[in-house]
C-alpha cells in the first residue's frame, strides 16, 4: 500500500489509524485511502487491538428511563463522530448484571466505556465548559420560564421507576428555584397507567392546592401529567401549567401542545466522542439550551 500511494509505511500507518498526533496533508491522506480501496484493504481488528492495547469499540451504557429524544440524538452524534475516526459504538440498554458487563468488556477490550446517565448527573457535558448546554442549565431554564409567568409554587413531576438521574435532575431544579427565591419544589411521582396517574395527581393536588405549575422530568412524564389533569377536569394552562424537558415530537402533538426544553444532544455526543479519542474538540459548540414555547404554560 505504501508503494501504491508513494509514501512511507509509517505514513500509511498514521493515515489508516487516523493518528491525531500526526500532521499529514489532506491530499496525502486521500492518496493512501484511495490505494487502500483499490487494494481491498481490510483492517485486522484483533491484531490491531493487540498492538494498541484496546479495540476500536466504545461501549455506551444507556440506563433505563433515558430513552427519550436526548438519548437518541446523543447516541447519533457519538456514533457518527466515532465512525469518522474509525471507531465503532456499542450501546447497551437497561440494567446489566456485573458478570455480563465484565464478560462483554473482557471480550471486546473497548477503547472506553461511557454511561449515558452520568451526563445528566454531572449537569453538563463535557466537564469544564460554561454549563449553558446541559441538564443543569436546562433545569434552570425550565424553572425560570415558569417563574417568569408568575408561578411560585411549583412541583416537579417525576417517573415512578428507578432512573439514576432523577435525583440529580430534581436537585438541579430545586437549586434553580432557590436562586430565584421561590419556595422549595414539591415532588410528584406520576405513574404510567393512566388511571394510576390521575389518582396520584388528584391525591397530590388535594394536599398541595397552592401548586400552579408542574415541571416534568421529561416530555413523557409531562404527557402523563397532561392526561391526568384532563381526566380530572383541570384546564391547562389555566388551572395548571405544565412544561416538559427533552423535546420530542409527541409533545407537539398533544392538546394543548407541550412547552418544553430543548438540548443540543447530538453536538454533546460528538464532543464526548472527541474527548474519548483524545482528538481536538474544536468545532461547532453545542448550542445553549432553549425553551420551545407552545401552549401548555
Amino acid at each position: 500500500m505504501a508503494e501504491a500511494s508513494g509514501v512511507s509505511r509509517a505514513t500509511v500507518s498514521f493515515v489508516l489509524n487516523d493518528d491525531p498526533r500526526q500532521t499529514i496533508s489532506a491530499a496525502t491522506r486521500e492518496r493512501v485511502r484511495d490505494a487502500a480501496r483499490e487494494l481491498g484493504y481490510v483492517p485486522h481488528g484483533i491484531a490491531r487491538a493487540l498492538r494498541e492495547g484496546s479495540s476500536r469499540v466504545v461501549v455506551l451504557h444507556a440506563d433505563r428511563g433515558l430513552e427519550g429524544g436526548f438519548s437518541r440524538s446523543y447516541v447519533r452524534g457519538l456514533d457518527e463522530e466515532l465512525a469518522e475516526h474509525g471507531h465503532l459504538l456499542l450501546v447497551r440498554h437497561g440494567h446489566a448484571l456485573p458478570e455480563a458487563t465484565r464478560q462483554v468488556l473482557d471480550t471486546i477490550v473497548p477503547r472506553a466505556v461511557l454511561r449515558l446517565g452520568e451526563v445528566s448527573v454531572r449537569g453538563h457535558e463535557p466537564v469544564g465548559q460554561d454549563g449553558e448546554n446541559g441538564f443543569a442549565a436546562g433545569a434552570a431554564l425550565q424553572i425560570g420560564h415558569l417563574a417568569d409567568r408568575g408561578h411560585t409554587r411549583i412541583a416537579m413531576a417525576l417517573p415512578d421507576h428507578d432512573v439514576p438521574s432523577a435525583d440529580a435532575r430534581f436537585g438541579f431544579a430545586r437549586e434553580a428555584a432557590r436562586r430565584l427565591g421561590l419556595p422549595p419544589l414539591e415532588r410528584l411521582v406520576v405513574p404510567g397507567p393512566r388511571e394510576a396517574g390521575a389518582a396520584a395527581v388528584e391525591e397530590f393536588l388535594a394536599s398541595h392546592a397552592d401548586v400552579t405549575a408542574l415541571a416534568a422530568f421529561d416530555d413523557d412524564i409531562a404527557l402523563r401529567s397532561l392526561a391526568a389533569l384532563r381526566d380530572l377536569g383541570r384546564r391547562v394552562p389555566e388551572d395548571m401549567a405544565v412544561i416538559g424537558f427533552d423535546e420530542t415530537e409527541h409533545g407537539s402533538l398533544a392538546t394543548p401542545a407541550l412547552t418544553t426544553v430543548h438540548l443540543d444532544a447530538e453536538a454533546l455526543g460528538r464532543v464526548a466522542a472527541r474527548n474519548v479519542l483524545g482528538v481536538d474538540t474544536a468545532g461547532p459548540a453545542p448550542a445553549p439550551v432553549r425553551i420551545v414555547v407552545r401552549a401548555s404554560v
